[in-house]
């Protein structure tokens, strides 16, 4: 009997081991000091901007056509690793991290779609690019919509990807995102809501994609986790004050618009529930000339979730 307890105890305590590992995935992740820290699969640069701003940018690849590639909410720039590497090998490609976000400096700022268009703006005109091809994610598909908006002459082609912007509020849910949309908010997320807030950006989540979930709970301990916080509450805010639906029609420049089937954050699921295609193909409408390309079997985060998709569409659309 004392021969089998001890079998027993054999198999189970390897079972038991592997049940508690997979429980806590996230519990192992190595502390950083500051969210410079970060691992980015490229040579990051630095560009010097006004107000005392220093902004974290990669720039791979050579070519006659250039993208910059501008991050969602929350986010930073390895949210594109998956188009970079393909698409620099046509184009020069680069990709930033807005103010407050990533490896950039994180002084208090305005949140606006005007003030992260602003920023764009001068970094085309520091690296004397001339006009541009603005590839967006979510905010950046706004933010690259207002830079179209007040700098023309600056953009080429707009590429957005799940962008906000194409959904209306009004005033009383306006109010509702302020209310809600904290600083502490973001600074107090426990583990297990982080993990299901980046998963809800997918149909699917990618095994390859886990790195956001482990550099999130990461840049809690980092010493300027909480001005990236507040960055993240202000650009809720920047975004529900400076709507660009009324001006859509006003886009002249060549524009495709990527969404994915099943987003479930556009439109928003508390406020507009509804379907995401019936939000895509009223802002696409907009757009003179756009092209709006719907992905089966696939969520918010299109340009990773299907990233052969963006990157084929976009090269056809450039090109």
């Amino acid at each position: 009997m004392k021969t089998l307890s001890k079998m027993k105890t054999k198999l189970i305590a390897p079972l038991l081991l592997l049940f508690l590992v997979s429980c806590a995935p996230y519990k192992n992740i190595p502390k950083i000091s500051s969210m410079s820290d970060l691992k980015y699969d490229y040579q990051v640069k630095y560009a010097n901007l006004s107000d005392n701003i220093k902004l974290a940018y990669i720039d791979e690849g050579k070519g006659s056509e250039t993208i910059i590639m501008i991050h969602g909410l929350g986010s930073y720039l390895p949210a594109w690793k998956k188009n970079i590497g393909e698409l620099s090998k046509y184009y020069r490609v680069i990709a930033v991290d807005l103010p407050g976000y990533g490896k950039s400096s994180k002084a208090p700022h305005s949140g606006k779609m005007s003030f992260y268009a602003g920023i764009i703006a001068e970094l085309i005109q520091k690296l004397e690019l001339g006009p541009v091809n603005l590839a967006g994610h979510s905010m950046g598909g706004q933010i690259s919509m207002v830079l179209a908006l007040e700098k023309p002459e600056l953009v080429k082609r707009l590429i957005l990807v799940d962008p906000a912007g194409f959904e209306y509020f009004h005033a009383g849910q306006k109010n509702w995102f302020k209310e809600v949309m904290t600083p502490n908010l973001v600074r107090l997320t426990p583990v297990d809501a982080i993990e299901t807030n980046l998963a809800s950006n997918f149909f699917r989540m990618p095994d390859d994609a886990r790195f956001m979930i482990e550099d999130r709970i990461a840049m809690r301990d980092a010493a300027d986790f909480e001005a990236y916080c507040l960055a993240v509450a202000r650009s809720v805010y920047g975004m529900v004050d400076e709507p660009v639906l009324d001006k859509l029609s006003a886009i002249k420049m060549p524009t495709l618009i990527f969404f994915g089937e099943n987003d479930m954050l556009i439109p928003n699921r508390y406020l507009n529930p509804g379907f995401t295609v019936k939000i895509a193909e009223a802002g696409a409408k907009l757009i003179e000339g756009s092209k709006l390309v719907m992905v089966p079997k696939c969520g918010h985060f299109m340009m990773f979730e299907k990233s052969d998709v963006f990157n084929t569409e976009t090269r056809k659309f450039i090109n």
